[in-house]
């Protein structure tokens, strides 16, 4: 559904720009304005609660000015990494890509907001903005695989569930329409067993394959493979990847009543359709990738955003319920100077990332039962191949990455290394190789040391004749490996590590298990195979380094890997407040009116890129929510001496919703 923009630019959704420090109390507050607070905050504002959302970041790209302005910064930065577009905010730092450096010999070197003292380097970063990190996701949004909840009881390693595929398929249908997914229910089925009602479309159309899918699935289709010589063969298959990314519509949703897809931000007019920009990451031009500021165009007129607002603390009662949140605003990103507030609410949702939900807890001294707060972090580590087509493949057009291959997500293989799903990837080595930038200047004979001097480079048609004919060919695979959770990878606080508001940085523990890594010795056997296959030259090198920070050496060979950006795990859901942070409804044990929700709860990623499944879950957590406040709000009957009369059962409380019938209530 597309809103109208309002005469001053903003978009026409919920409350914002003036913080309420005058008023303090609501019937939800939700911590972060990412995909998961954006959601909460949704549902509930539609469902007549009234809804503080509290944003540690700025709030300057909710308007097509501050779009543009976002899209100059990416312009000019040399570095086109996911959070090139955002403007650094030491109020409310982010963790950058860059802020990871590798070591001649091995090992790497950290900055930046993160304190990393671990054996391998956690690559991963986040935004802290309105809008949060979907601000510069992908954007592909499969569902996990019905076996991936279930992991330890089938396969025998890291943690199950307390709920199930079926448990969330309604709300992974419901996330779909919400983020406006576009792709082939039919194929998903079909090729990797995922469960649809019968006859469900996707809202869209599926994003079409590019050129390179093509090439690449004629060569490999029907063909299987072995990850060993003891191995049993796995057959290949190119699958197109679900998508939020406007595509065409399909007439077939919702019973024939179609789907209309959501325009930009500010501009709703506009982005209505995908027109193949490649700059998906970090920044789409005209959005017509999903992010959350388009739901937010939608938010009922209960719902008030606060952006400059770093939550600083969850505050409890004796008797551990939360009863709201001290934050500090700020005006100035680049200043120390802030306030302090406090809101207060019935419900309090902590919506700000894996690790940041976990400091705030950590930080709160709350939930802390089971031991397990900031423990388990997880993400899916990416081993990347690249190499040389033997004719021109169409890189660098259209979204990173269309399609993929799936055979390697389920099966026995998973009881001795970890699975993986294969993406094809559009933009040729920009991953691995910062291509095409990279190749400019190594032919302009630019080294990446600016302590050497400058090569002889070839200028003119010599150097368009040798750009032109090896950036054209080419291709690269991505391999997301699925990551167990272990409580040795952890996020804690350290009061010597501080931010520039005086809020602990969080200290990260990650290493990766033998499992991974076996999973991704076996990734590269296949992608050797799926080179040989495809007549490419295999460009892949791994070895320490400046650009290696992820480098290891495993059963003496080289890997490197990269950080997929799909922090998860750190409040983990289960069924124990013994062995668990929250239950599942991603609400804390220790605190019945504490919510954390997002990856944080996840007890396993799977190989499936998690966003999907985290707004599947925080659509279901918003029904809970729903049903607490409700029967907090139900009236009750109380005994005077004048007689039976009415009363609301929490006093004092918000203004009547419509959910607490409120021509029976009798305010105090």
């Amino acid at each position: 559904m597309s809103a109208s923009p309002r005469a001053d630019g903003q978009p026409a959704g919920g409350g914002r720009g003036t913080p309420p420090h005058h008023r303090r109390r609501y019937d939800v507050i939700v911590v972060g304005a990412g995909l998961s607070g954006t959601l909460v905050a949704k549902r509930l504002g539609d469902q007549g609660w009234r809804v503080l959302v509290l944003e540690a970041g700025t709030g300057t790209l909710d308007t097509w000015p501050g779009h543009l302005d976002a899209m100059n910064t990416y312009y000019a930065a040399a570095a086109k990494v996911p959070n090139s577009p955002y403007r650094p905010n030491a109020a409310a730092p982010s963790p950058d890509v860059l802020d990871l450096a590798g070591l001649p010999d091995g090992g790497f070197r950290a900055s930046g907001y993160f304190v990393q003292n671990g054996a391998l380097p956690y690559g991963s970063d986040y935004l802290r903005a309105n809008g949060g990190t979907v601000m510069h996701w992908l954007g592909l949004t499969p569902r996990m695989h019905p076996e991936d909840f279930a992991v330890r009881r089938t396969f025998g390693y890291g943690r199950d569930w307390p709920l199930g595929y079926a448990d969330l398929e309604s709300h992974y249908r419901a996330a779909e329409r919400q983020l406006g997914v576009a792709g082939d229910a039919q194929e998903q089925s079909e090729a990797i067993g995922l469960p649809f009602p019968e006859g469900y479309v996707y809202p869209m159309h599926r994003i079409p394959r590019s050129y390179l899918d093509d090439v690449v699935a004629a060569k490999i289709d029907g063909v299987p493979v072995q990850e060993s010589a003891d191995s049993p063969g796995t057959t290949l298959r190119v699958v197109t990847t679900p998508h939020a990314r406007n595509s065409v519509p399909d007439a077939r949703y919702d019973g024939g009543r179609g789907y209309r897809p959501a325009g930009a931000a500010g501009l709703p007019n506009y982005g209505e359709r995908c027109v193949g920009n490649a700059s998906c990451v970090p920044i789409c031009p005209v959005q017509a990738k999903y992010n959350p500021l388009k739901t937010q165009a939608t938010w009922d007129s209960r719902v008030t955003l606060v952006t400059r607002a770093v939550v600083s603390r969850v505050l409890a009662d004796g008797n551990g319920r939360a009863i709201g949140v001290e934050y500090q605003a700020y005006d100035d990103p680049a200043a120390p100077v802030h306030t302090t507030h406090t809101a207060e609410a019935d419900i309090v949702v902590l919506a700000a990332h894996a690790i940041e939900n976990a400091k705030l807890l950590l930080v709160s001294g709350l939930a802390g039962h089971s031991g397990q707060v900031g423990r388990n972090l997880m993400d899916h580590p990416v081993l990347l191949t690249w190499g040389l087509m033997k004719h021109p493949v169409g890189p660098f057009r259209g979204p990173a990455s269309t399609s993929g291959v799936e055979s390697f997500r389920t099966g026995p293989a998973r009881k001795r290394r970890a699975p993986f799903r294969i993406e094809i990837a559009n933009w040729g080595w920009g991953w691995p190789a910062a291509s095409p930038g990279s190749d400019v200047a190594r032919l302009l004979g630019i080294t990446g040391d600016s302590g050497q001097p400058r090569g002889r480079g070839v200028f003119g048609e010599e150097l368009r004749r040798r750009l032109g004919g090896g950036i054209g060919r080419q291709f690269s695979l991505q391999f997301e490996l699925e990551q167990e959770a272990e409580g040795r990878n952890r996020v804690t606080i350290d009061p010597r590590h501080r931010d520039r508001l005086g809020n602990p940085r969080p200290v990260i523990t990650y290493d990766l298990s033998d499992r991974v890594k076996r999973g991704m010795a076996a990734a590269k056997a296949v992608s050797d195979r799926v080179f040989g296959l495809l007549e490419a030259e295999d460009r892949t090198v791994y070895g320490p380094g400046p650009f290696s920070p992820g480098h290891f050496r495993f059963e003496g060979q080289d890997f490197a890997f990269n950080g997929a950006g799909h922090g998860a795990g750190t409040h983990l859901m289960g069924d124990s407040r013994d062995s668990s942070v929250v239950d599942h409804w991603q609400r804390c044990w220790d605190h019945p009116n504490l919510y954390a929700v997002g990856c944080g709860s996840m007890p396993s990623v799977g190989t499936s890129n998690p966003s999907l499944t985290m707004a599947a879950l925080a659509l279901r957590s918003s029904e809970r929510i729903h049903r607490d406040l409700t029967e907090l709000h139900r009236p009750v009957t109380v005994r005077t001496g004048g007689g039976d009369r009415t009363a609301a059962s929490r006093v004092p409380g918000p203004a009547p919703s419509p959910h607490s019938h409120p021509q029976q209530e009798v305010r105090p």
